[in-house]
């Protein structure tokens, strides 16, 4: 048994200053990119208290927010946050360039709908085509867009929400879900009927509907639930006047996490890895299967692709026969294989950043399953390999595997167990000496990792994987439990399948989370 440790990956922050901490290079030394000198222009959508309660939000993270629990080990894994401009460099101005309401009114006749799929679509509609129509209108640019929805949004526009009978509004039943899904295939010479199809055609959830009809529209959004930056409001409160959701001791990384993300969305870096290795692209398979149609193997593939300038883009795939249900597993055809990866190196080549415009020196597919021979053979067609070392890499949670250690504390972070030149047990989630905690609540469990296509130093291949859970802009955080090419896989596939897209165009990661 060999087991290494590897040393905490560091973040790149302005001023080329290394630190282990996102939050503590922001603070220190501000973002790895500059961002624009009038700061954020932020567009609000959201009920007349819902644009109140963004602003009155807005103005509290000018400032610093301060945890209150004085708990010194508490405070070091959940810093003060210092302020946006004092974080970032750049302003946020808590009045947004652009407000639109939306009047409760309005809401009420979508939000009770009987049928789940004209109700999500309905409010869905509401928000996608006020936002659509000021992107035509306005002569005002919205880096992003904060959509706050009401908590009822949030209770009755799931999969598997259930508006009380009291408050129902049905509505005439005109199709079945089974005759709008048929209607894909073989439309209706009648118009009104096509029409009426079209809600049952997006998945019924609010949050991937709505990112799925602003794709390729110049549109990044930061969904948030009113009760989220309000909790303490009268509305939030139960009948003892407490807060309905116990967020009291979150409002510090709360802070932190929207704020970087909005910095990103609006076309930001805030930092990239220290160590990467230069000429190096990392492609994440995601994949869903599309209910839409009646074949059970239909599914849509997605790849992830992280440059070595941080930089993330999602492309999306053909949708096919991917999934096997008597496996469980999802595998490309041969043809599907290339033409990704051909795409993803096209973008790599065209990257600003890459100033030879040369395709990557080594490209590392990630994936959940072991790639098949059909699909490998694919990926291979798409590279040229004198230029391109082609590593395909499993990487899936390990349920049996435990180690532990004598204490009070689990194991490190970064400890490896090297079983073979192609297979390791890595555990990115453990005790962290810079915060001095562990930020779990069961015992450390490894990620598998197995180099079972190309070749690749083992060793290369564990510390990259630690670097990459790292790279997680959607939130400000230490780090995380799965790299970046895999932790939003299944986010990507749920958009990507919420609804029919309009376009296959190559899209940064900013629009999908």
């Amino acid at each position: 048994m060999k087991l290494i440790h590897f040393p905490e990956p560091t973040l790149l922050f302005r001023h080329d200053q290394a630190v282990e901490d996102p939050r503590d290079g922001l603070s220190l030394f501000g973002p790895l990119d500059k961002g624009s000198p009038y700061g954020i222009r932020a567009g609000v959508i959201g009920t007349k208290d819902g644009v109140r309660r963004f602003r009155d939000w807005a103005a509290r993270i000018q400032g610093a927010v301060m945890q209150p629990d004085p708990d010194e080990l508490f405070q070091l894994s959940h810093p003060p946050y210092p302020g946006f401009e004092a974080a970032f460099r750049v302003p946020l101005n808590p009045v947004p360039v652009l407000e639109i309401e939306i009047q409760r009114e309005d809401l009420n006749k979508t939000l009770y709908l009987a049928n789940k799929h004209q109700r999500v679509y309905g409010t869905v509609d509401l928000y996608a085509d006020r936002i659509l129509k000021a992107l035509k209108d306005e002569d005002v640019k919205v880096d992003v867009w904060f959509v706050l929805v009401h908590d009822d949004v949030y209770k009755y526009c799931r999969p598997e929400s259930h508006v009380p009978a009291a408050q129902i509004i049905q509505l005439e039943q005109r199709l079945t879900a089974k005759d709008a899904r048929r209607l894909q295939t073989e439309p209706s010479l009648f118009d009104e009927i096509n029409v009426a199809a079209t809600p049952y055609l997006y998945e019924p959830n609010f949050h991937n509907q709505l990112k799925a009809r602003l794709l390729g529209h110049d549109a990044p959004t930061q969904i948030i639930r009113e009760s989220t930056i309000a909790h303490r409001e009268p509305e939030f409160l139960n009948v003892r006047g407490n807060p309905t959701r116990k967020l009291d001791s979150l409002q510090s990384r709360m802070a932190w996490n929207i704020s970087n993300a909005v910095f990103y969305k609006a076309g930001g870096r805030p930092w990239k890895i220290a160590q990467i290795r230069k000429g190096v692209c990392y492609i994440g398979l995601a994949f869903k299967q599309d209910g839409r149609g009646s074949d059970p193997r239909s599914a849509c593939c997605a790849a992830q692709m992280f440059l070595d300038s941080g930089d993330g883009v999602v492309f999306k795939g053909a949708v096919g026969p991917w999934y096997s249900p008597r496996r469980g597993e999802f595998h490309l055809g041969r043809q599907a294989a290339q033409r990704l990866v051909s795409l993803a190196i096209e973008t790599f080549s065209k990257d600003p950043n890459n100033k030879e415009k040369s395709p990557p020196g080594e490209l590392f597919l990630h994936g959940r399953t072991i790639f098949n021979d059909e699909e490998w053979a694919g990926f291979q067609d798409a590279i040229d390999p004198r230029k391109t070392n082609l590593v395909g890499v499993r990487i899936k949670t390990e349920k049996v595997m435990r180690l532990y250690r004598r204490g009070s504390h689990p194991i490190l972070r970064g400890l490896a167990h090297v079983q073979d030149a192609r297979t390791a047990y890595l555990w990115t989630s453990g005790f962290v000496p810079r915060i001095q905690t562990y930020d779990g609540k069961e015992v450390p469990r490894p990620l598998l990792i197995d180099v079972c296509r190309g070749e690749a130093n083992i060793e290369t291949v564990l510390a990259d994987i630690m670097a990459l859970t790292k790279l997680n802009y959607n939130a400000c955080r230490f780090g995380g439990g799965s790299p970046v090419t895999l932790r939003f896989a299944d986010a990507v596939g749920e958009i990507l399948t919420a609804g029919p897209l309009d376009s296959d165009a190559p899209l940064s990661f900013k629009y999908y989370i």
